[in-house]
């Protein structure tokens, strides 16, 4: 349900949603939960970044960068510096926001696993709301690696049994075969119309990406790779109340360099949890 300013949310003529905003203010309306805004502009925002996260996924489908483990990612070294950890390091004297647009424009020269891929979707689908100016200023250091990210993303995880166009979903492979780990599951954003994106699987339904995950288990196994019911997703209302401009104070996130290729942002958070903070 949507509530905006105290108020049940119903659109009138004025709204001219078009079929992906659609569908997203539905989801929204039909879930359990109470989705609140102090305004229409808070849930437009919203709504927007959703719609732009969905239009970047498709884009990375679309385009030429590969999955990879971390041993063997790659970037395009113009704009990102390649870590000893297969992470991504923005260069000096960068644009955040050109070094996050080159990753669509000259994708060939990219390769990353699938949480990493849904961070930079998150990145470019936020780019897109908010233009160049205010994102370069709330995200001026970018490391892109698993699921680190800039702390001003609000990045968070619970578990439901609904999701929302723009969130991202993990399908869990637990009888995963040892020989393949990077398949021990999928981090995927969700399209709408039971379809989902995630890097190296593509855009498909649930039953085939349970399907492709279930060729890579032990071959002694009995359980079924399944759609958890894991959501993470960004703050999109602290977002939406970023004024571009003003200076802000940034911190640096703790980080912690796992090697686990395809973990849930789940197992990150238990990674960081027992791992120096560094």
């Amino acid at each position: 349900m949507i509530q905006v300013s105290g108020r049940p949310f119903q659109p009138d003529d004025s709204w001219k949603a078009d079929t992906t905003e659609t569908t997203i203010i539905e989801a929204l309306q039909k879930t359990p939960n109470l989705y609140s805004f102090s305004s229409e502009k808070e849930l437009m925002f919203e709504i927007k970044s959703r719609k732009n996260i969905i239009v970047s996924a498709k884009e990375m489908n679309n385009g030429e960068s590969s999955f990879a483990t971390f041993r063997t990612a790659r970037c395009n070294p113009e704009y990102w510096q390649l870590t000893t950890a297969g992470g991504f390091l923005l260069r000096r004297q960068v644009s955040p926001a050109d070094a996050i647009r080159d990753i669509f424009t000259n994708s060939a020269q990219y390769k990353f696993e699938c949480a990493t891929a849904c961070v930079i979707n998150f990145y470019h689908g936020l780019l897109k709301t908010m233009g160049a100016s205010s994102f370069n200023t709330l995200f001026p250091n970018l490391y892109l690696y698993s699921w680190h990210t800039d702390d001003d993303l609000g990045l968070y995880s619970f578990f439901a049994n609904h999701y929302v166009p723009g969130d991202v979903v993990y399908f869990n492979n637990p009888d995963v075969n040892p020989s393949t780990s990077w398949f021990r599951g999928v981090n995927a954003i969700a399209i709408g119309d039971n379809e989902f994106f995630g890097h190296g699987f593509s855009i498909r339904t649930s039953e085939k990406m349970i399907e492709g995950l279930n060729t890579k288990r032990k071959p002694d196994s009995q359980q079924s790779a399944y759609l958890s019911g894991l959501i993470t997703r960004p703050s999109f209302q602290s977002l939406s109340r970023f004024s571009g401009g003003r200076t802000i104070h940034k911190t640096r996130p703790f980080l912690v360099h796992h090697n686990k290729t395809s973990v849930s942002y789940r197992q990150y958070l238990y990674e960081l949890s027992y791992k120096p903070k560094y």
